[in-house]
């Protein structure tokens, strides 16, 4: 019978081993779950504040780009005023030149005008005053002439030989 007892022990130790490393089994492993569920909140932690630091960082950002954004905004708004300022005051600039051309090309047909009716009216002065004095020219270049005539053939020429 000795053997008999011998094994009921065992078993009995055995079990009490078995049931001591289940146990063991069972705490470590909750255990390893705890360290596990720990890392896992305290990345979750980690990533929370990164998210919020990048949150932060993105409103900052987009804060700067808004303000960068209106002012680039009134700039362009200014440059589009100055730009339309300009182009109104070449329009008034241009339009005045015209005018300005218009008149003095009126103004240099008028004179063109006068000039010619001065110019026609003198030469038509000019026309009658020779008119007038012609006979009078020709008489005496005919006088001048039949006395030259007279020299030369006072002097032995012939005036048709010269």
């Amino acid at each position: 019978m000795p053997p008999k007892t011998k094994g009921k022990k065992r078993k009995t130790g055995e079990w009490k081993k078995k049931k001591n490393s289940d146990a063991d089994v069972e705490a470590e492993a909750k255990h390893r779950l705890v360290l596990l569920e720990k890392e896992l909140l305290q990345d979750h932690l980690e990533m929370n504040r990164q998210h919020r630091a990048l949150q932060v960082e993105m409103e900052a950002r987009s804060k700067h780009l808004e303000g960068e954004v209106r002012s680039l905004q009134e700039q362009l708004e200014t440059c589009q005023r100055e730009a339309e300022a300009s182009r109104k005051e070449a329009e008034q600039a241009l339009g005045e030149k015209d005018r300005t051309l218009a008149q003095l090309r009126a103004h240099v047909t008028e004179m063109e005008t006068k000039y010619e009716e001065i110019l026609d009216g003198s030469l038509d002065l000019l026309l009658a005053k020779l008119r007038a004095i012609k006979p009078q020219w020709d008489e005496t270049a005919l006088r001048l002439h039949t006395r030259h005539k007279e020299l030369l053939c006072q002097f032995g020429l012939n005036p048709l030989d010269l």
